[in-house]
């Protein structure tokens, strides 16, 4: 998978991405990712991307001429018959969740817009934005931190990422609830003792007690997704019970 990020920090990208997990899994090919300095595109001799807005106000903002100019460098070298998804980074785009960094992961190739300034120029957004995405409700000084957020989460989700095939799929939010408490060696610790079930051996009740826990833990800390588990599964509270064989 190939990210690219459209950005006037493309150190800041680098440096950040590179290295652990994402960094190896470069390393292997599995995953590339290309910082592309919108600067380079400029046609201003002084290299300045950005200029007042019109109408007023305070800060400046990014010309659509040298945004543009970099997304069509980025379509050329990718040269796929089918448009690229171009994710904008913004306070006003749709909350990034878990199910949107499975969904993303599945695409090849994702051009990644980060804004600075007040923003970057409508018409430019307008021409080459397929997806609007935010990390929260809150507003940062630049689309740098929320993109390297959302390609980390979408790479821990591409096969051959992480070293073990599971680890993406026994989270949080991936079924819908917190994940579960998890222990490590050794045994005790501090006068505290890892729960027995886990060192039973019996893995359908540890599977049962991982689910228990990761219940109690969202109905705890996050109860808008308990109510909204609980409606899709009501089996949870209400558990079918096993018929009794009759003697013959």
């Amino acid at each position: 998978m190939h990210f690219y990020v459209m950005t006037l920090f493309p150190e800041m990208v680098l440096e950040g991405l590179n290295t652990s997990i994402l960094g190896r899994a470069a390393e292997k090919n599995i995953i590339a990712i290309d910082a592309v300095n919108i600067r380079d595109y400029t046609l201003d001799k002084h290299n300045k991307t950005d200029d007042y807005p019109y109408g007023g106000g305070a800060g400046m903002l990014m010309q659509a001429q040298p945004v543009y100019d970099c997304y069509k460098a980025i379509e050329e070298k990718i040269a796929s018959n089918e448009k690229t998804r171009v994710l904008f980074m913004t306070p006003q785009g749709k909350t990034f969740t878990q199910q949107d960094a499975i969904e993303l992961a599945g695409e090849e190739n994702l051009i990644f817009l980060c804004g600075h300034y007040e923003g970057i120029d409508q018409r430019v957004l307008d021409a080459i934005v397929t997806d609007e995405y935010s990390i929260g409700d809150y507003v940062l000084t630049g689309g740098e931190l929320p993109a390297m957020v959302m390609i980390d989460s979408i790479s821990r989700m591409v096969p051959g990422v992480l070293g073990n095939s599971q680890s993406g799929e026994n989270e949080s939010f991936q079924n819908g609830l917190l994940e579960y408490p998890q222990y490590s060696r050794p045994e005790v610790w501090n006068g505290v003792q890892v729960p027995p079930i886990l060192l039973s051996g019996d893995h359908a009740k540890v599977d049962a007690w991982r689910l228990e826990q990761s219940l109690e833990r969202t109905r705890e800390k996050r109860p808008d997704l308990y109510k909204a588990y609980v409606e899709a599964h009501p089996e949870v509270l209400h558990p079918k019970k096993k018929k009794r064989r009759k003697n013959s």
